[in-house]
């Protein structure tokens, strides 16, 4: 079950707490600028650590989306249902963050959020899976909402909706960071032949083409999706896993990767357009591309 926004209000939760909860401890959490999810600090680091940009997600479409990585890390069930999809069950675990891959000439394929490593007794690193973490990035102001809110963190807050309100950005999440990602450090731990996971909520999944899957013991990828479930007697969101995804790296990059393309009649079209602006607007005599294909 989730809450619904108020006059378009686009905060959902700030500082670990939904905007409406004014308990102790949420006031609490928002006058010292605290992160309840495991943040590398206690205080919340967001944007600028003197001056924390303390949102955890956003509401679309009245419905709580994960806007900070952090916010994952509720209760670190990400990491435990990692171990559940690579280890067996009595292995020994832990894990390490922000690991840097090197490639085969030394560069930096970036840094892996999570690594689990599994260990014998003698404490000798025996496996290891990639976790890696994505919010969804954030087109418009989210910085003028929040300080609205914090200035007057109460059950009216109100933020009208404008041409800049803050909304999520699905195609910028999975192109600029998401695809890049699988594409380098995901390719180098698919020739170790290493399996990986990734931590994602729903709704963000949603928005990639649908990916072909396998069965668990066929998965190079675990894809783990996570929702917020508001919980009505602490008034609080909980991090729910609600679906689990196997899937091949090979065959779901591909996937990822490939666009659906339009009707290249569509294409011409706007092509014929442009080149009639750039000839005054008069027409050629001789027939279209369009034309020809048509018939």
């Amino acid at each position: 079950m989730t809450t619904e926004t108020k006059n378009n209000n686009p905060l959902a939760e700030v500082f670990g707490f939904p905007i409406i909860n004014q308990t102790a401890k949420a006031k609490r959490y928002r006058d010292k600028k605290l992160c309840p999810f495991n943040n590398k600090v206690p205080n919340c680091t967001k944007d600028k650590a003197n001056d924390p940009l303390g949102v955890c997600s956003v509401f679309h479409c009245n419905h709580p989306v994960i806007t900070c990585p952090s916010r994952f890390r509720e209760d670190w069930l990400i990491i435990e249902n990692a171990a559940k999809f690579a280890f067996s069950e009595k292995t020994k675990w832990t894990s390490l963050s922000e690991i840097k891959l090197l490639d085969n000439n030394g560069q930096s394929a970036g840094n892996i959020d999570f690594v689990i490593v599994a260990y014998n007794e003698k404490g000798q690193l025996i496996d290891f899976v990639s976790l890696e973490v994505q919010g969804v990035y954030i087109s418009g102001n989210l910085r003028n909402p929040f300080d609205s809110y914090l200035n007057k963190p109460s059950q009216e807050f109100n933020w009208s909706s404008s041409y800049n309100s803050p909304k999520p950005d699905y195609l910028s999440s999975s192109r600029k960071r998401l695809i890049p990602q699988m594409l380098y450090k995901g390719g180098i731990f698919h020739t170790w032949r290493k399996k990986q996971t990734v931590a994602l909520q729903k709704s963000f999944f949603d928005t990639l083409p649908k990916l072909p899957t396998v069965t668990k013991e066929k998965a190079d990828i675990a894809w783990f999706l996570y929702d917020l479930i508001l919980d009505n007697t602490t008034n609080q969101y909980n991090l729910t896993l609600v679906e689990t995804v196997y899937t091949e790296f090979e065959a779901a990059l591909f996937r990822i990767t490939t666009p659906e393309p339009g009707k290249v009649e569509d294409f011409i079209t706007i092509l014929q357009d442009k080149l009639d602006e750039q000839l005054d607007g008069n027409s050629p005599d001789t027939p279209s591309l369009s034309d020809i294909i048509i018939s």
